[in-house]
C-alpha cells in the first residue's frame, strides 16, 4: 500500500512539473511576469544608487578585502569544495541536506533572476569590485534576488538548526548566541554585496525574504526528503526524471546569462549525490559511521582522506567531462537531434550563425524540446555540464568512500 502511494506521489510530482512547463510556455508566463515586475524593481534599483554611493564613501582597501573575502566564503565554488569534506567527516545527513538545499536555492534564485531580468546597479556611478573570476561571472547575472544573501540565510540557518539539534543543547543563551551570530553574518554579507556594488538594497531584501521562506519550507520537509532518499524505491529513476524536467522548467532570460549554467551544474550535483547515497547508504552514509573528532576518525585520518579524496574527485570531474563530450554528441546525432556547442566543443561553435543564432539564444528550452524537427538546435553544453557534475558528486559519495574503505580509513 505504501509503495503504491509513493509511486503515485512520484508520478504526480513529475506530471505536475511537466504540466507547468507546457502551461507556462503556452501562456507566456515569464514575459507577463517580467512586464509586471521588472519596471517596478528597476525603478528601485535606480533610486537606490545614492544609498550605495553613501556606503561606498567609506571606501578602504581593508574593507575591499574583507567584503571580497566574505563573498568568496559564501560563493558556489566554496560550497562545492566544502560539501565533500562534510561527507568525508562522517556528517552525511548534514552534507546531503545542505547539498540538496543549495541546489534548491540555486534553482529558485536563478529562476527569479532570469524571469524578472532586473538590472544590477549601474556602474558607473556605482563602483563595482570583482576581485575573483567567480565574481566577474556573478556580475553577468541579473540582480534580484541576491544569491549570496539567499544562500547564506538558508545554509547558515540550516547549519545552526543541525548543530543545535545534534548537540541537543536547550540552553536559551546558547541558542540566542547562535541566532545572533548567524544574523550578524547574514547582515555582513548583505552589506558587503552593497559595498562591492554588486546589488541594490531591493536585491538584498529580496534575497533575505526568499531565503527565509525557503528555509522555513525546508525545515518542514527535510526529514521526509532524507527518509525518501535513503530508504525508498525508485529514487534514482525518479530523481533522473526530475533533473531532466528541471532543465526545461526554467525561464528564458531577457538576455543570456550564466545563471542557467549554474543551475545545470548543481542539478547534476544533486542527482549524483542522490544516486550515490541511494546505492551506498548502508555502507558509508548511515548514522553510525565514524565522525571527525572522535576516536574512530581523528584529525590526521581526516587529513589523509582530504589528500586522497580531493585529487580523486578532480580526476573524475575531468574524466566525466571528457566522456560527456564524446557521448552526448554521439547520442544526439544518433537520435537525429540538431546540436551546437557554445563552449565545450569548438568544432560545433560555428554550426549556428546570424539571425538563426539570435533566435536560438532567445528561444525557450521548451521550444527546443518540441521543435527539434524544425530549425532549432540543442546546446550540448547543457548535457555535458550535467554529466560532468553528476560524475563529480557520485565520486564524492561512492567512489571516494570506497577507496577509504579499501585503505581502512
Amino acid at each position: 500500500m505504501e509503495s503504491s502511494i509513493l509511486e503515485a506521489w512520484q508520478w504526480s510530482t513529475l506530471c505536475g512539473i511537466l504540466s507547468w512547463i507546457l502551461l507556462s510556455s503556452y501562456l507566456n508566463v515569464t514575459q507577463k511576469l517580467r512586464s509586471l515586475l521588472q519596471p517596478w524593481i528597476t525603478s528601485h534599483v535606480i533610486s537606490g544608487a545614492p544609498f550605495i554611493l553613501q556606503i561606498q564613501k567609506y571606501q578602504h582597501k581593508l574593507l575591499d578585502a574583507v567584503f571580497s573575502g566574505l563573498s568568496c566564503v559564501v560563493s558556489v565554488p566554496f560550497y562545492t569544495a566544502f560539501l565533500p569534506l562534510l561527507f568525508w567527516s562522517g556528517h552525511g545527513k548534514l552534507a546531503r541536506q545542505m547539498t540538496l538545499l543549495m541546489a534548491f536555492c540555486d534553482y529558485l534564485g536563478n529562476c527569479v533572476k532570469d524571469a524578472v531580468s532586473a538590472p544590477r546597479p549601474s556602474c558607473p556611478p556605482v563602483r563595482r569590485i570583482t576581485a575573483t573570476k567567480d565574481e566577474q561571472e556573478n556580475a553577468l547575472e541579473y540582480g534580484l534576488p541576491s544569491s549570496h544573501t539567499l544562500n547564506t540565510v538558508c545554509l547558515a540557518g540550516y547549519l545552526l538548526h543541525y548543530v543545535l539539534s545534534y548537540s541537543q543543547n536547550e540552553d536559551a543563551s546558547i541558542q540566542f548566541a547562535g541566532v545572533a551570530l548567524v544574523c550578524l553574518f547574514i547582515g555582513l554579507i548583505g552589506l558587503g554585496r552593497i559595498y562591492l556594488g554588486m546589488h541594490s538594497l531591493v536585491d538584498i531584501i529580496g534575497g533575505l525574504s526568499m531565503g527565509l521562506v525557503i528555509l522555513t519550507f525546508w525545515l518542514t520537509v527535510h526529514e521526509y526528503i532524507d527518509n525518501f532518499i535513503v530508504s525508498e524505491q525508485n529514487v534514482t529513476s525518479f530523481w533522473a526524471a526530475l533533473s531532466f524536467l528541471l532543465l526545461f522548467a526554467y525561464p528564458t532570460p531577457e538576455l543570456p546569462t550564466p545563471s542557467f549554467e549554474f543551475h545545470t551544474a548543481f542539478n547534476g550535483v544533486a542527482f549524483g549525490i542522490v544516486a550515490g547515497v541511494q546505492q551506498t547508504y548502508n555502507q558509508f552514509h548511515h548514522e553510525a559511521v565514524p565522525r571527525i573528532f572522535t576516536e574512530q576518525l581523528r584529525v590526521h585520518a581526516f587529513m589523509r582522506r582530504m589528500l586522497v579524496g580531493i585529487p580523486t574527485i578532480l580526476i573524475v570531474k575531468f574524466c566525466s567531462k571528457a566522456f560527456a563530450k564524446w557521448i552526448v554528441p554521439v547520442v544526439s546525432n544518433t537520435l537525429g537531434i540538431p546540436i551546437r556547442s557554445t563552449g565545450y566543443i569548438p568544432k560545433l561553435n560555428g554550426s549556428v550563425t546570424g539571425k538563426k543564432s539570435d533566435k536560438i539564444k532567445q528561444s525557450s528550452y521548451v521550444q527546443k524540446l518540441f521543435y527539434f524537427s524544425q530549425q532549432d538546435t540543442f546546446d550540448v553544453d547543457t548535457g555535458i555540464r550535467f554529466i560532468q557534475y553528476a560524475g563529480l558528486a557520485w565520486s564524492v559519495v561512492d567512489l571516494v568512500p570506497s577507496i577509504f574503505s579499501h585503505l581502512k580509513w
